[in-house]
């Protein structure tokens, strides 16, 4: 992982060898005054940003070649090519250092970073970035990764079943027994042996599909393992998927006291939440849209947590709520399917620019999760009752049967 830029025009690689960076502190910290620089810089940024709403189209596309396994395959939608040489050297520049100074700079100004990530990270910086947002470097795990290859998991042969699903498109992964599938097995196939009780879930496979795509293979394994550890996705991915029915639930409340009209819509047709959002929450979206602007989801993911998924699943909702409401059931499954993909394709801005109106309230969150677990621990404590008393009443029957052969022994049915 390089921890140093020399030069904004030179070519940023990752590898594991010179990875010199602390660990960043993730405390909140009051705000603290730019420096006349970083102020040029960010409002250059913003100028950059300006450009990008104008000029969508120009929005770079999925690199469909891998060179070597640190660089990276998802060109950065965040870039324009009518960016001048010089404004790019001035996302260079902030980026750089930031990199550089991470442990200190999101110590003093995480709000203004979260900002720059929403904006999209360079994708020469992708890789790094994830790392220190995640906590993810000098993780000791990662040196286990080799011994872990030489295993053998029970989940091999589902892995392996899966492996030509994963981005079938992707040049990366497309070809049967190719670099992209290897590394794509060997980083599940690694993960399914640390964490027994998960294993392995097909939807994993996209987002460490997309970490591949950025990073080599022990690296991306070892910022897949604090997603699952840090990200909730470890509860999501659990066999009983009990945090799946979770953000359903979350999600439905988002629904109807924001879109009440879209929510008595969806009811009357029978239209369940999870028919067309549990794949937002278990691949990030990486299923649902083109993958430069799913990408652009992920960057927010690994900033912000699941919230983004929350904000920008009810952002589309908003944005199809006068189509969706002129479609029954099946209408409506087409739509999610083959109408909401291709609305982002000249790129994410106006997603998240209205993701970010959506009305976000972290303590209901909180408060809808706590009724969440009301109602599920009534449910089981009614099945528990109910299966308590078919016992019993098998029993008596049993009893009664006994006692009518003692009385009547003759009878025979």
């Amino acid at each position: 992982m390089a921890s140093q830029v020399a030069s904004p025009s030179a070519s940023l690689h990752t590898t594991s060898s010179s990875t010199t960076l602390s660990t960043p502190a993730l405390s909140p910290s009051s705000p603290v005054q730019l420096s006349p620089d970083d102020v040029e810089l960010l409002a250059k940024l913003e100028e950059q940003n300006r450009l990008l709403e104008i000029d969508s189209k120009s929005l770079r596309s999925v690199n469909g070649s891998r060179r070597n396994s640190g660089s990276s395959l998802v060109s950065s939608s965040s870039a324009s090519s009518n960016l001048s040489h010089h404004q790019e050297e001035d996302s260079w520049l902030l980026w750089g250092r930031i990199v550089n100074e991470w442990e200190e700079a999101y110590k003093k100004k995480e709000k203004q970073i979260k900002e720059l990530v929403r904006k999209g990270i360079p994708h020469h910086f992708r890789a790094i970035v994830w790392q220190l947002l995640c906590n993810a470097q000098n993780m000791p795990i990662k040196e286990q990764y080799s011994e872990l290859l030489k295993m053998t998991s029970p989940c091999e042969k589902l892995i392996r079943r899966d492996i030509a699903r994963t981005y079938p498109e992707h040049d990366f992964f497309k070809e049967k027994d190719s670099l992209g599938q290897e590394v794509l097995f060997n980083v599940m196939k690694a993960y399914s042996l640390v964490d027994r009780e998960v294993g392995y879930c097909q939807g994993s496979a996209f987002i460490v599909g997309l970490l591949l795509m950025q990073m080599p293979e022990e690296e991306a394994f070892c910022v897949f393992v604090k997603l699952m550890q840090d990200y909730r996705l470890r509860e999501l991915f659990k066999p009983s998927m009990a945090e799946l029915g979770l953000c359903m639930y979350q999600f439905e409340c988002m629904i109807q006291e924001q879109l009440p009209e879209l929510y008595v819509h969806f009811q009357a047709q029978s239209f369940h939440t999870s028919m067309y959002a549990s794949s937002w929450f278990l691949t990030i979206f990486l299923t649902s849209f083109p993958l430069p602007v799913a990408t652009r989801i992920f960057d927010i993911f690994m900033s912000e947590g699941l919230e983004i998924v929350f904000r920008a699943g009810l952002a589309v909702l908003q944005m199809n709520q006068a189509e969706l409401m002129q479609l029954d059931m099946e209408g409506m499954l087409q739509h999610f399917q083959k109408v909401i993909p291709h609305q982002f394709d000249g790129g994410p801005e106006k997603l998240i620019q209205v993701a970010y109106q959506v009305k976000y309230n972290a303590k209901k969150m909180k408060k809808l999760e706590k009724e969440y677990t009301t109602i599920k621990t009534k449910e089981m404590e009614e099945q528990v009752e109910i299966k308590r008393l078919r016992t019993e009443n098998r029993l008596l029957k049993q009893r009664i049967e006994t006692l009518r052969r003692k009385v009547h022994p003759w009878q025979i049915d």
